[in-house]
């Protein structure tokens, strides 16, 4: 169903939040991956709190969808989100990439409730991805799989070898979503390693491509219902964002691919996301 005014309203609100508490995590753990996590949040809001079917109470839930965050070097953007929909206690976010702590720079499953696959290296979500929904239609099970690459990742073989199979065996239960933020750590994508013409690589590849505004929730809405209910093919949302998005010095800037903040960045980034966050909300 497409988003009415409420739910519109409640997910800008809950996105907001989760910048601002993005940025927290940052500030606790001393640094992270803060670009590409404020790039993946829209992303991640709309999957949690609107489309996925899950249960913080019971995270090995057999009937769940399942997120295999391929992009996994945003784990500083990913357990907010966790701890806010319940999965552990949000004291646990001050101990984030600390010795000891269960909050590693890259989110363990095996530590970490609520997290499908332990990812990391990238160009390995997309082959997850792909096995936890074959393994959906082998069991008779309904549930979705949504894989989240980042796009500096799509230089990786491993991901095109993926799609490759995805298409072939017809993977209609599992909706990929690219963050297209066009910077990567060394750079922009397009000077780094082109990856234009992106959509019409996956297509080559036999897939149906959305490409959307991936801070607008109503686009990310449409291109999600129109994926769930496609069976002739798999679906990859390309959701063109804005690297470091909310943070006015960070945005499109790859510098800011991974970093950390001091008193007055802190004080900036703040004021950057509540300006920006009213800006939105004129919108809505």
């Amino acid at each position: 169903m497409p988003l009415n005014q409420q739910q519109l309203r409640a997910l800008e609100e809950k996105a907001n939040e989760l910048r601002n508490l993005c940025v927290d995590t940052v500030v606790w753990a001393g640094s992270g991956h803060i670009g590409g996590s404020l790039s993946s949040m829209d992303i991640l809001t709309i999957l949690y709190y609107k489309y996925m079917n899950i249960d913080p109470k019971k995270p090995e839930w057999e009937d769940r969808d399942r997120l295999i965050l391929s992009k996994g070097h945003i784990g500083v953007g990913y357990a907010p989100v966790l701890a806010d929909k319940g999965y552990f206690d949000k004291e646990l976010l001050k101990e984030y990439n600390h010795t000891g702590s269960s909050l590693g720079m890259h989110l363990d499953s095996r530590k970490v409730p609520g997290v499908d696959a332990s990812t990391g290296s990238l160009g390995h979500g997309l082959p997850i991805a792909i096995g936890t929904a074959l393994a959906a239609r082998l069991l008779d099970k309904s549930y979705i799989t949504f894989c989240l690459l980042g796009d500096g990742e799509c230089d990786e073989g491993s991901v095109w070898e993926a799609a490759m199979a995805a298409a072939h065996y017809n993977v209609t239960n599992m909706i990929t979503i690219v963050d297209r933020n066009r910077c990567m750590i060394d750079g922009p994508t397009e000077e780094v390693m082109k990856l234009e013409p992106f959509a019409k690589k996956w297509e080559a590849f036999g897939f149906i491509v959305k490409e959307v505004n991936g801070h607008s929730f109503p686009e990310l809405s449409r291109a999600i219902e129109y994926a769930l209910g496609e069976k002739k093919a798999p679906v990859v949302i390309i959701a063109n964002t804005v690297k470091g998005c909310g943070v006015d010095f960070m945005e499109n800037d790859y510098r800011w691919h991974y970093g950390g903040l001091d008193s007055e960045k802190i004080k900036q980034s703040k004021e950057s996301l509540a300006r920006y966050y009213e800006k939105r909300m004129k919108g809505v």
